[in-house]
């Protein structure tokens, strides 16, 4: 699949791993191997090995902390680029701007930004992923979205190629962007904050803080990736967008479970897999959850976490 010359082209500073089982690089601990996974350290490494990849026609896919994916039991056949910094945060502050790398953890940029009180991103506490995973997927709380904030990225794209993009040029949504549709990656990423009183702020996150640990799970003790379906968009049966977890607390899919998957006792939209689950049972409870709903409501739930690999019935 791919030749020693091509390995021999990759950065001296990125990781290398045959075989390496993606249970170990997601949130949920769950999924099958990929034939390599490259941990590249920096921006430049990405885009490097990106480009040396796509000159070789390999299949590629990037991800971050697997905080928001299912990897099918099977694995997959592409080649996985992680870009996470679990230990290095790298931001960079300048009179209401912040430069912040996309494999920066979220909760450490917000962490950071509140600490210099240059503005307020209290809303992300506690959010896991990284930064650039966090505007693809717009995230955000309590009504606030992150890319509300975004003034610029740089994006690596398919094709191992880099480009500046305004964040008006993003198309972000509730929960999306134009990037879950074009897999572009977001190298480095420019905020626009306004000054906030950084004692006040350490008490909102502190605050918001407490409120996540009375009411999710700790991934690292108990395996998920937090809320599995999107709120629900106005319709006719819901004027305007309302927590998904009250409608699977209507169906009473806090009881539901498929093999070693089920749901977290405090929250009926976050998925918990013990130790005997696997990724087919997690996506089978996701398809029951959704099916109850639809039959209730009349409203089709639709994930937040992405699936990656064969999920059909050919794969179990």
């Amino acid at each position: 699949m791919i030749d020693d010359s091509l390995l021999k082209q990759l950065p001296s500073n990125v990781t290398i791993r045959l075989n390496a089982p993606l249970r170990d690089y997601t949130t949920f601990q769950l999924g099958g191997a990929c034939p390599m996974l490259i941990d590249c350290p920096s921006a430049q490494s990405l885009a490097h090995a990106a480009s040396l990849l796509h000159g070789q026609s390999v299949r590629f896919l990037v991800i971050g902390q697997g905080s928001n994916v299912l990897v099918a039991d099977a694995g997959i056949d592409w080649v996985i680029l992680r870009y996470c910094a679990e230990d290095a945060p790298k931001v960079e502050f300048n009179s209401g701007h912040v430069r912040v790398s996309g494999d920066t953890l979220l909760d450490d940029l917000t962490r950071l930004t509140i600490g210099h009180g240059v503005g307020d991103l209290s809303y992300c506490s506690g959010i896991p992923g990284t930064v650039g995973g966090a505007i693809a997927g717009n995230a955000g709380a309590f009504g606030r979205q992150i890319g509300d904030v975004v003034e610029s990225v740089e994006l690596l794209d398919t094709q191992g190629q880099v480009h500046e993009v305004k964040g008006a040029d993003l198309g972000f949504e509730y929960r999306s962007s134009i990037l879950k549709q074009t897999r572009g990656v977001v190298l480095n990423a420019t905020l626009r904050l306004q000054p906030e009183d950084a004692e006040t702020m350490k008490k909102e996150r502190e605050r918001i803080l407490e409120l996540r640990c009375s009411k999710h799970p700790d991934w690292k003790k108990l395996p998920c990736a937090g809320s599995v379906f999107r709120n629900i968009e106005p319709t006719s049966a819901a004027e305007r967008r309302q927590a998904a977890g009250w409608f699977l607390e209507e169906v009473g899919a806090k009881d539901f479970h498929v093999g070693g998957a089920h749901l977290f006792e405090k929250h009926a939209n976050i998925i918990i897999a013990d130790r005997r689950a696997s990724a087919r049972d997690v996506f089978e409870l996701t398809e029951k959850m959704i099916a109850a709903v639809q039959v209730r409501f009349g409203l089709e739930l639709k994930r937040e976490i992405k699936l990656i690999g064969n999920f059909d019935d050919s794969d179990t």
